[in-house]
């Protein structure tokens, strides 16, 4: 498919800065660390580099609240620095995506210091600022505009007591929300992305970004939520929020105002919580020019209940469905990103492996069970060399705003502190930032200083030096399965059908492309558990096995052995 775009094909690598590698020994990450490890990333063979924000930032959410969208934090180094990691990367063939953040910006950005100022400063209407529910003072409980929880726990409406009156903050306080509603922030938003396109960036992963069409009324007020059992007086105002009224026109206009007339292709990825299959299609439909994927997590929350800290127990039936969905949605028209870790999610080797025995063969298994569906892959720095949750020894170790908020909320209203601990260790958003683990000197070599965040103690053992010339690790497998993403059209382009949906041990699927070859058929076969199981298919005896997970394969296809992972391949004469 020569006219497929191109990142059909491509594989993703995401980096925290943070804990990605420190170069001057402060303890954090930092973009002369990531220019140091370019040859990393191509040796494991990834396309393109997301890079998660590096912006001047006070840092009370990790750089998601932006007070500068045009510079560089001086944390990570200047304008010069970024110059040239992207010239490194383009000169190895790597694309570099940067964060967009723009649902909300830093309170210390100057438009709200401008807008929160003088209800009559030209920058007020910049922002969602509402006067207290009729008939209420400012600051009485209650008194919020909406009931609207934040996602960081407490209201998501904070009072300026000079002005009394609100301002609306989906997440942290010192993250309030852009108003959309206005063009002079979009056209704002707009030149500023055009600057970085001119600088030789070459796309956006955006984040929350079906978040920044909100339901306002023709009045200037936004809906309440519903408040559900054990959540009062807070209510979930998604409704409000997720894909609003003008979503699909915001992205369209951005789209042509920042990519319209461009002679290279970008890639514009979507982060969009709560989005659905149909929704999905919409927006990533090549002919109405919005986003050429989603970033969606309904597989990742199937293991939660009515919040991500109550850990459910893990059924390999429901992603199949998840994914069997996505995959049939998307089949004629859209796009998806595929991917188990993020800055955001933990470790998937302990969430949904064997971080044990197993720990080699269940992360390889993953990687290719994920990578051979249809859509476009994402490795998260360190997912490559099979790298575990943390073990949290106490709430003292974890850095995160989010868990930290819950932690004290939760604590507060009388739960067991160590059963609030005990969810935190399986889904804080601090397992997948603890420093990359590159080898076994002091602080996995990390930095030469004290770390921001701890360094799980595996590194001796599980560690980038110890992987890249050895032909059995976890990494060399990661440059397997991205290879094969590169070499044969029917990982990046075929049709998918899913096998055994009602299986709770084997994850089984085919990919099918037709080329002057033949029909090229792919059978994936994924050992989910650490016992031996059969997968019941039929009629792939004698086919060509191009990839697997243990040195040796046995000759009886439908046998395997723990965590273990096989890849078929046969071809049909037209």
């Amino acid at each position: 498919m020569t006219d497929a775009p191109w990142w059909r094909s491509a594989v993703v690598y995401q980096i925290y800065p943070r804990s990605f590698a420190d170069s001057d020994g402060d303890g954090i990450g930092d973009l002369r660390g990531i220019i140091d490890r370019v040859d990393h990333l191509a040796r494991l063979g990834v396309d393109v580099v997301w890079l998660s924000p590096i912006y001047p930032s006070p840092q009370d959410d990790a750089g998601y609240d932006i007070s500068d969208y045009e510079n560089v934090d001086p944390t990570f180094g200047t304008l010069a620095d970024l110059d040239e990691l992207i010239a490194t990367l383009h000169d190895r063939g790597i694309k570099l995506v940067m964060d967009l953040v723009v649902n909300h910006t830093s309170d210390e950005h100057p438009w709200f210091v401008e807008s929160r100022s003088d209800p009559q400063s030209a920058k007020r209407d910049w922002y969602f600022w509402r006067p207290p529910r009729a008939g209420m003072e400012p600051g009485q409980p209650g008194a919020e505009p909406t009931n609207w929880v934040s996602f960081f726990s407490g209201p998501a409406w904070t009072l300026d007591p000079a002005t009394g009156e609100y301002y609306l903050h989906l997440f942290a306080r010192k993250q309030p929300d852009l108003n959309w509603e206005n063009p002079q922030v979009r056209s704002a938003v707009y030149r500023m992305m055009r600057g970085w396109v001119q600088r030789g960036v070459d796309g956006f992963r955006m984040d929350v970004v079906n978040f920044i069409s909100k339901a306002v009324g023709p009045d200037g007020s936004l809906p309440d939520g519903v408040v559900q059992p054990g959540t009062a007086p807070y209510g979930d105002g998604s409704a409000g929020y997720i894909c609003g009224p003008r979503i699909h026109e915001f992205l369209a206009e951005m789209n042509r105002e920042v990519f319209a007339g461009l002679t290279t292709v970008p890639i514009t990825v979507g982060e969009m919580p709560g989005v659905t299959v149909e929704d999905a299609v919409l927006f990533t439909d090549p002919a109405r020019a919005e986003v050429d994927m989603v970033f969606q997590f309904e597989h990742v929350s199937l293991d939660q209940g009515a919040t991500k800290w109550d850990v459910r127990p893990f059924r390999l039936r429901d992603l199949k469905a998840s994914f069997g969905r996505w995959q049939a949605g998307l089949a004629k028209t859209g796009w998806n990103s595929l991917y188990w870790n993020n800055h955001d999610q933990p470790r998937i080797v302990s969430r949904w492996g064997d971080d044990g025995a197993y720990r080699v063969q269940s992360a390889t298994m993953l990687a290719t069970v994920l990578h051979l569906h249809r859509g476009t892959p994402y490795v998260y720095q360190g997912e490559e060399l099979g790298m575990r949750n943390m073990p949290f020894a106490s709430i003292a170790d974890f850095r995160d705003i989010e868990s930290l908020n819950h932690y004290a909320v939760a604590v507060e209203r009388g739960e067991d502190p160590d059963e609030v601990l005990a969810a935190l260790r399986v889904m804080g958003r601090d397992n997948a930032r603890t420093p990359v683990q590159w080898d076994a000197s002091p602080h996995a070599g990390f930095t030469t200083g004290t770390p921001w965040i701890g360094v799980n103690p595996d590194y001796p053992e599980v560690n980038a030096a110890a992987q890249v010339d050895d032909p059995g690790s976890v990494f060399s497998h990661y440059r397997r399965v991205i290879a094969l993403r590169h070499d044969e059209p029917a990982v990046a382009h075929g049709d998918f059908t899913m096998l055994l949906p009602d299986d709770d041990a084997v994850y089984a699927f085919t990919r099918a492309y037709a080329d002057d070859r033949g029909t090229v058929e792919l059978l994936v076969l994924g050992n989910f558990t650490g016992d031996e199981v059969r997968a019941e298919v039929d009629g792939w005896a004698g086919a060509e096995l191009v990839l697997g997970n243990y040195p040796d394969a046995p000759d009886d296809v439908e046998r395997l052995r723990p965590w273990e992972v096989r890849v078929y391949r046969r071809t049909l004469m037209s």
